[in-house]
């Protein structure tokens, strides 16, 4: 684990913010108190008596103040394409997201699958980033989904779980014994639910595909992955967690497995709830992703999974693309959406709309990802990290892709009307954004 240098030993207390807490449900204006790294306290009454004279006080000004946001999948270019993204600027972009931790997918050149490459992104972390930063490691060597990786050293040398990144594992036969491995060592296995034969094409298979003279991709190709993944996971008793659903079948099939015990979870990406394949509309390939975006029903039917409980984590899914990648004729455009700075507003329209409370959007967003991860953070309590972030929830602004602070622009939300601002990240009990 890697995070800039805790605070100094002073205390500091946050006062007149609404706590929200989603791992104790607790919603209550409040205060919270840091000394270094640590929080003491944090609850309805603590300074009933008032402040003691030798604390720092920063006033809140009414705004929330919730756990740092920790976003499972975030695709970096170090090492390898440092022109697209570093450690540095993204964490940047992370922090003025409210974003605390990062994990780091292994699609990086090389990519992260031996222990030295943990190591590696470890120590340029500690030395360059604002936030907490882990590494995915690589299921399999390569990324090629043919031969399996060290887990065991992987593991020993940092990697929070493992996951071929943009790269669904194919072979059913290294996928189950990849699951085998990786319960024995209680880690989690995360997969790119596309089945690559079934995934060849540009977008979304259906009317607006055939309009625009495009090759499409069915929704079974995710389905059938998934459908395929489950039974491994009941013959292997792993867990085992999609990164990404994008359509109804998925969550059928997903619905399925949790009713039926298995340690089956997923994830969503923001364009998959707000967006829809109409967003490709003129050839945009700012709007080209993997999977891609579906049709309004599979929206409509995301929003509804977040709502009942069936989608557990909402990620960024980070993936920035130069303008050479981008601006190619549309079936050749590189797939991927930049979103570190837009997670949250673009999620806080689940709650705007009246999708989902306050706290049960926050939940897909911090203790979830913590306990999927095995990480002791996302909450708000004595002992707990000083990791969290104060915003104001209906504060209006316009996207504008030149003002974000990723090194690539490639954002589908470019002019987009929202609400949400942070106002301040602190991390370790250190301000890396606002102030």
């Amino acid at each position: 684990m890697t995070a800039p240098a805790p605070a100094d030993g002073r205390r500091i207390a946050y006062v007149n913010a609404r706590l929200l807490d989603p791992a104790t449900r607790l919603d209550a204006p409040g205060a919270l108190l840091t000394q270094g790294g640590e929080i003491l306290d944090a609850g309805p009454r603590l300074f009933a008596d008032g402040i003691p004279a030798d604390v720092a006080v920063i006033d809140c000004g009414g705004d929330c103040l919730a756990p740092g946001l920790i976003d499972m999948r975030v695709f970096i270019g170090e090492p390898g394409a440092e022109h697209m993204e570093t450690i540095e600027s993204a964490s940047k972009a992370a922090a003025a997201g409210g974003i605390t931790t990062m994990i780091m997918m292994p699609n990086t050149e090389p990519p992260i699958d031996e222990p030295a490459l943990v190591d590696y992104v470890e120590r340029r972390a500690r030395v360059t980033s604002d936030v907490r930063v882990h590494a995915m490691a690589g299921i399999t060597k390569g990324l090629a989904g043919k031969e399996m990786a060290e887990m065991g050293l992987l593991k020993a040398a940092g990697a929070v779980a493992f996951t071929d990144g943009r790269h669904a594992v194919a072979d059913a036969l290294v996928l189950r014994r990849a699951l085998s491995y990786a319960t024995g060592f209680g880690m989690l296995v995360v997969q790119h639910a596309e089945e690559p034969r079934l995934s060849t094409g540009a977008m979304n298979e259906g009317e607006v595909a055939t309009r625009l003279g495009l090759p499409g991709i069915p929704a079974a190709a995710e389905a059938i992955q998934i459908e395929r993944d489950v039974r491994l996971v009941a013959l292997t008793g792993a867990r085992y967690h999609v990164a990404q659903v994008s359509c109804a079948d998925s969550l059928e099939v997903i619905r399925g497995a949790k009713e039926r015990g298995l340690a089956v979870t997923c994830g969503v990406s923001p364009h998959h709830f707000a967006l829809n394949e109409t967003a490709v509309a003129e050839y945009r390939t700012f709007a080209k992703t993997s999977p891609p975006l579906r049709a309004e029903a599979d929206r409509l039917a995301i929003v509804e999974g977040l709502r009942d409980g069936t989608i557990d984590v909402i990620s960024s899914s980070h993936d920035p693309q130069d303008q050479e990648s981008k601006r190619q004729p549309f079936a050749q455009a590189a797939s991927g959406v930049i979103g570190l700075e837009t997670m949250l507003p673009i999620a806080l329209e689940l709650h705007l709309n009246g999708y989902l409370s306050l706290l049960d959007l926050l939940a897909r967003m911090t203790i979830n990802p913590a306990r999927l991860l095995g990480l002791n953070r996302g909450v708000l309590k004595a002992g707990a990290k000083a990791d969290f972030f104060v915003f104001d929830p209906e504060a209006p602004w316009i996207i504008r892709a030149e003002k974000l602070r990723s090194k690539s622009k490639n954002s589908p939300y470019d002019g987009r009307p929202i609400q949400g601002r942070v106002r301040r990240t602190v991390v370790a009990g250190r301000t890396v954004f606002g102030g």
